[in-house]
């Protein structure tokens, strides 16, 4: 018998709650309701999870802050955001937070379903990324992949698992062209509008961590996917 997925879902909302977690059970989940963040931050610690659908307006803690808090124990835990706001300040703040997706109120339950199920496929494949490399040189940097660190001059940048997942493919495959589709389905299990603007959000992020290397870039190839590549010197 297959193991059942565990998750965590924390929904201020005690009859919306129940009824979501009841349709997610009879879909072969393992479905844990919390109804305030607190709550829920206590059940992330006494049990282990394979994904968290948090609501972001709860009482006692907001779903970004117990997202901060349970990926401390758990940095590689996806989660998924619900919110009755439809605020691109929220969506852009949960995937700075390395969200994997975010539904907003009132939506499907098989929508959610969908996301769910694309997210643990994306889990299912990542062996298949695990046979890159681990350890990289990009121009000044040196990028360790199974700690997670970039370090350039004795200083060191710890990742987030995506932002980890995105700079090994593209340093995998230096000066050749990352296909957006694939560094999606790759890394977020499926290509969408969200999940294309989460990957933008990464994107803008290692920039920022290279930016001190002029020699390195990130290259938008418009309307395909990106390049990372080690531009020569210029010789005066």
């Amino acid at each position: 018998m297959d193991k059942k997925t565990r998750i965590l879902l924390a929904e201020d909302d005690p009859n919306f709650g129940t009824v979501l977690r009841d349709y997610l059970e009879l879909h072969n989940f393992d479905v844990t309701l919390s109804t305030n963040g607190l709550q829920a931050l206590n059940f992330s610690q006494k049990k282990d999870f394979d994904l968290c659908v948090l609501d972001v307006m709860m009482p006692e803690m907001d779903g970004f802050t117990l997202a901060k808090e349970i990926r401390k124990r758990t940095p590689g835990l996806p989660f998924i955001f619900l919110t009755a706001k439809n605020l691109k300040s929220d969506v852009v703040e949960g995937y700075k937070l390395g969200a994997d997706d975010y539904v907003t109120k009132p939506f499907d339950s098989e929508v959610l379903l969908y996301k769910i199920r694309a997210i643990m496929k994306r889990k299912d494949m990542e062996p298949v990324h695990s046979e890159l490399p681990n350890d990289f040189t990009i121009g000044s940097f040196t990028f360790n992949y199974r700690l997670r660190i970039l370090t350039r001059n004795n200083q060191e940048w710890k990742l987030s698992p995506k932002e980890a997942d995105l700079l090994r493919l593209l340093a995998a495959n230096l000066n050749d062209m990352v296909l957006r589709q694939e560094a999606l389905r790759l890394i977020w299990g499926e290509d969408n509008f969200f999940t294309g603007r989460s990957m933008d959000v990464f994107i803008v992020k290692l920039r920022k961590y290279l930016k001190d290397d002029p020699q390195v870039e990130i290259v938008n190839i418009h309307g395909n996917g990106y390049r990372l590549v080690i531009n020569s010197p210029i010789v005066s």
